[in-house]
């Protein structure tokens, strides 16, 4: 692949995390269509979790170098911390550097909560959220010393939340809560790493992939103009430029996406206030009032909740 100077990631080296399939494929190529060379890792298990398999990851590594890019395989498991390390080590051993890492390895086991086992619950936080945490503190120590030894203070954290976390979904107590928890993460690594030029911002993608297909009916009940339309291309457009020297400036910050429309969630903001009364038994005329005051939860749309259990009004 030739150096085309306004490719936007060129020279670039990045990880993608779950990048065997769907939206973190998506992701892979379009880095290595704008330059950048990638580890593509995929532990190639199925949407629950279990097993593996190298072999998606293995023929999206065929993909990019196919249209002339470089890129190579990593199995790891993103919440094995060792393992999250030997990643960013494979990528400056390989190439020299590391400067973009995108974290989008996610599995689905959804219970409603009086059905959810501890093992739906800990594998789904495991994967999500300290496969979140451990790839990203590896980059950071890397991308600290590098700066701390004069190198170019630049590095791209994209994490990959959900309207399940930031809104809310039946019967996802632990994706939503594994989804929330990389939202604040995000928040506060960027306040941390930002004197080190490092981004880091978060995607709320919803598009069609292996784990949303079933909750969108099945393919054989989507059209090929919808499965166009929330296409995981539209995901990895966004994630692209952030991971680009353009959004230098563009840290901490949500972006839910679908499809062609773009929007950023703005996160909790103290609504309205009151003064508490002496005695719990006065209260309720006070928290009636705050009711009546306070926006609405959001629903999976991001707008106002006018479902059960979200009253409108009072108490």
């Amino acid at each position: 692949m030739s150096e085309t100077p306004d490719r936007l990631c060129e020279g670039r080296v990045a990880i993608v995390t779950g990048a065997g399939r769907g939206i973190g494929r998506e992701h892979a190529l379009m880095l290595a269509e704008q330059g950048a060379r990638v580890i593509v890792n995929d532990l190639g298990g199925d949407e629950a979790g279990g097993g593996a398999d190298l072999t998606p990851a293995q023929e999206v590594v065929a993909e990019i170098e196919a249209m002339g890019g470089e890129a190579a395989v990593n199995g790891g498991n993103v919440a094995d911390f060792a393992a999250a390390g030997a990643m960013v080590g494979q990528a400056v051993e390989t190439w020299g550097r590391l400067d973009i890492l995108i974290n989008n390895a996610g599995i689905l086991r959804d219970r409603m909560v009086f059905s959810m086992s501890e093992d739906d619950w800990d594998a789904v936080i495991a994967v999500h959220l300290k496969g979140t945490f451990a790839p990203s503190h590896h980059a950071a120590v890397y991308w600290r010393n590098h700066v701390k030894g004069g190198g170019e203070p630049f590095g791209r954290i994209v994490n990959t939340a959900s309207p399940s976390g930031i809104y809310g979904n039946v019967g996802q107590t632990n994706y939503g809560a594994a989804k929330a928890g990389i939202a604040s993460f995000s928040l506060i690594a960027a306040q941390e790493l930002v004197r080190y030029g490092v981004t880091v911002n978060c995607l709320a993608p919803t598009a069609v992939s292996r784990l949303t297909i079933p909750l969108m009916g099945g393919e054989e009940n989507l059209s090929e103009s919808a499965m166009e339309a929330m296409s995981p291309r539209w995901i990895a457009l966004v994630a692209t430029w952030l991971c680009s020297a353009e959004a230098q400036n563009v840290t901490g910050r949500m972006f839910d996406i679908r499809g062609r429309h773009l929007g950023i969630v703005e996160g909790w903001h103290l609504g309205p206030t009151a003064e508490q009364p002496d005695e719990p038994g006065e209260l309720g005329t006070v928290m009636e009032s705050l009711m009546k005051q306070a926006r609405l939860n959001a629903d999976m749309s991001g707008g106002d909740h006018e479902g059960p259990g979200f009253p409108s009004q009072g108490l």
